[in-house]
Parts: C-alpha cells; structure tokens; sequence
C-alpha cells in the first residue's frame, strides 16, 4: 500500500506479556490498532510484536524515533500497550529486554517538533505525561498515579473506540483523540462497575502543556464543564483535532491549510475561556477578526 507523504506515523511499542493471557490480550489491541492504521493509510512502525532486528526493543525504540522525530506537519503518534511499573523513582513500560522509562522517552522526545500524540495504555502510567507534556503535544495515560498498579483496562476500549462511528461524539463523520478518549474512559467505568470492582484506574488526557491531565468525568460532549480549583486550563481542545483516520472533507485540506486552521481554532477557544476577563468590545474585536480569517481559510480550501 502506498503511503501518503503527509499521513501519520504509528510507532506501535507492544510490552512483554508475562503470561499466555496477557499475550492474546496485547496482540489483540495491536491487531486493532494495526488495523486502524492500515484504514487511515497512516505508515505503522511495530516494536515488541517480533524479535528485534539488531539489539532490544528498548534500542530499537530509540532508533525509530531517531528517525521519526524530525519537523513535519503529520501527527506521530506512540501507542504503548502492556504492563507498567513503578519502582519509587520511575515509571516504566515493561519490554523485553531492559524496559522504557518515563525519563527515557522524555529525552528522545525532545527533538521532537512535530505534532505528538503519546498513549501509554499501561498501569502506573501516570509519571508519563508529567514527563513528556508540553506544546503541540498530546499525552494520554491510563492512570492519574504512579501508585495505580493493578493491570490498566483502557487499552482495549481505546484501541476499539479509535475509529468507531458511535464514538464521534459531535457527528462530524470522524472521530478525535478526544472522543475515543471520553469513549473509552466510559467503558472502563462501566466496567468496574459491573464487574462489582473498585475501579483501580483513573485516565488522563493533557493537551494543553501544564502537566495535569484532565480526567473524562470532566466533559460534557466535547467541550469541559469543569475547571481546577488552581484555575489551570483544561485540556481537550487541541486533542480534539487529531485524527487518526480524517473525514473526506478534512482530508481536503493541505497539512498546511489544517496547521492554520487548527491554530485559529485554539485561539478562538482560549478567547472565549478569557472572554469575563475583556472588556466587552474588545472581546468581540477578537472574536470577529478570527471568525473572518477562518471564513476565508474555508473559502479558499480545495
């Protein structure tokens, strides 16, 4: 299959299993998320699913985003999908061979000035997107503590939600990040709860570059309800731009045209955030200059 130049890359980092169980389950996830990858045409990197060519997975990890970290309009995205750890110092995703710590992918990452999207399905997650927040940037984890050790369920319901019709929230004929996020969160709770347990997983979604996280019980739709008692954004917002497999008429636009777009968009959502904080007409002087210039971004799109 030939694959656009402007599509996404999918580093897929499947963990060691452990145990019979465990392995159906991750090639389960990989299999789904292989095959969303396949759907949107995206280029799909796997690590973990076969013996590594050269050194361990942990190497060949590094190698990739060596390579993948360079400028670029087209999302990267990491999904990791296994078992997590945390030690009293770092979190780690368990790979065979020596295993990837929070620390470790910060620093590979730092290169990085593509847009990214990083999805650690594993427990004790959480020290992962405090590390690896920042600009331009999506992190998702599966726990909101490095002390939420018992094995993480989201991974299945995101790997399932990724495409799913029934998760685009707005009806926009594609689903984001942000709505396989809310989807997904859902089904675990649903899940604990039938299952009669207590729920031992608590996911979070940073967009914003703060570090925090925001947790699903905090959307209504797509849009937050809720804010932190410090007065810190909330997230949501640029992870709701991201799409793994694009609707036809997004798929129009030029990586440069969807950048622009995307920019204007979260300028329009901080203004409306800060609009008690405006004088009045200045507010509305904002606002109608943005409207207008995505006006004419649309006029002009193919």
């Amino acid at each position: 299959m030939d694959i656009p130049t402007n599509s996404p890359t999918l580093v897929l980092v499947i963990g060691a299993a452990g145990a019979p169980d465990y392995a159906t389950n991750f090639q389960h996830q990989a299999a789904l998320w292989t095959a969303a990858a396949d759907k949107a045409r995206a280029r799909i990197i796997p690590i973990g699913a076969e013996p590594a060519p050269n050194g361990t997975d942990l190497e060949r990890l590094r190698q990739t985003l060596a390579t993948e970290t360079t400028n670029g309009l087209a999302p990267l995205w990491i999904v990791m999908i296994g078992h997590g750890t945390f030690d009293g110092k770092e979190a780690r995703h368990n790979l065979r061979g020596p295993d990837l710590t929070a620390t470790d992918l910060a620093d590979w990452l730092k290169p990085c000035p593509r847009p990214l999207v990083v999805v650690n399905t594993t427990s004790s997650s959480a020290p992962f997107l405090a590390r690896l927040s920042a600009t331009n940037r999506v992190v998702v984890t599966a726990t909101r503590s490095r002390h939420e050790q018992n094995f993480a369920r989201l991974g299945d319901f995101l790997a399932e939600a990724i495409l799913a019709p029934e998760s685009d929230l707005d009806q926009d004929g594609q689903t984001s990040l942000l709505e396989a996020f809310l989807a997904a969160s859902h089904r675990v709770a649903e899940w604990y709860k039938t299952q009669g347990r207590l729920a031992t997983e608590h996911a979070l979604i940073d967009d914003n570059g703060d570090g925090r996280g925001t947790p699903f019980e905090w959307f209504r739709g797509v849009r937050a309800i809720k804010q932190a008692d410090s007065g810190a954004a909330v997230d949501g917002a640029r992870a709701h731009q991201i799409h793994l497999l694009p609707s036809p008429q997004e798929s129009t636009l030029t990586p440069e045209s969807r950048a622009r777009r995307d920019a204007l968009e979260l300028d329009l959502f901080r203004l409306r955030d800060a609009k008690s904080k405006l004088n009045e007409d200045d507010y509305y002087r904002q606002l109608e200059r943005l409207l207008l210039e995505l006006a004419r971004l649309q006029v002009t799109a193919p």
